[in-house]
């Protein structure tokens, strides 16, 4: 094949790939406004600027399929950040502690940005992980899984380093992700629920960081740090 051709190939893959995010965005949108059980492949289409038998090439099970596109665009969002806060910031004096605090901090400003969205795809997730259909519920399990390796190697590093005990490091990171999840939802609803009250943990990350790596890393015993840490 000419060099050419490649490069022609290349092109191709870059507006297909411009056009497939065209698309997921627009899905986002509307999926924001109006949900995901209302939201609609022509409003979608519309959004997007494509047909809707366009949409279908890029996404033969249509809504659902977007759907699924969406969650996998937000996981990878996620691995990014654990990746780029736990490995690529992190100084070799920073403590995995504040490594996590800094994490906290940065998914509560991920969520003040896509609030909606993100509450439609935990909404979604729920279902997923109680359907009848194993192949959602099997594509729910990979996500979390995905999320779950991501962080393990640093905490693996940590045990190995004493910093933190021995405990089965899946699990840890099982526990450390579900309650930073659990925290936003939960604080997420509550500003949906009572839009005119202060919910100082959602509009405040470092408050809510605060809060998450106080509970998790010294727990609720009446000690200082240094006990703790003893």
């Amino acid at each position: 094949m000419s060099q050419s051709s490649d490069a022609a190939l290349s092109r191709r893959e870059r507006e297909r790939r411009m056009r497939r995010r065209a698309m997921l965005d627009a899905a986002q949108a509307v999926f924001a406004e109006k949900g995901y059980t209302d939201a609609t492949l022509d409003e979608i289409a519309e959004r997007a600027e494509f047909g809707k038998g366009t949409l279908y090439n890029y996404f033969e099970d249509g809504k659902k399929g977007i759907l699924l596109a969406v969650f996998d665009d937000i996981i990878r969002e996620m691995e990014s950040l654990i990746h780029t806060v736990f490995q690529e910031e992190r100084g070799a004096d920073q403590s995995l502690r504040s490594a996590f605090h800094t994490f906290v901090e940065r998914y509560f400003e991920m969520i003040q940005n896509q609030r909606e969205l993100f509450l439609i795809l935990v909404r979604e997730a729920h279902r997923m992980a109680l359907s009848d259909d194993p192949d959602r519920t099997r594509f729910f399990q990979e996500q979390k899984q995905r999320l779950v390796d991501a962080l393990r190697p640093t905490l693996d590093a940590a045990v190995e380093a004493g910093e933190i005990q021995p405990l089965p490091t899946a699990a840890v990171a099982n526990l450390l992700l579900a309650n930073v999840r659990g925290m936003g939802t939960h604080c997420t609803l509550e500003k949906r629920h009572r839009p005119g009250e202060e919910q100082p943990f959602l509009d405040n990350p470092t408050e809510a960081a605060n809060f998450l790596t106080t509970l998790l890393f010294d727990g609720l015993a009446a000690h200082s740090r240094s006990e703790a840490s003893a």
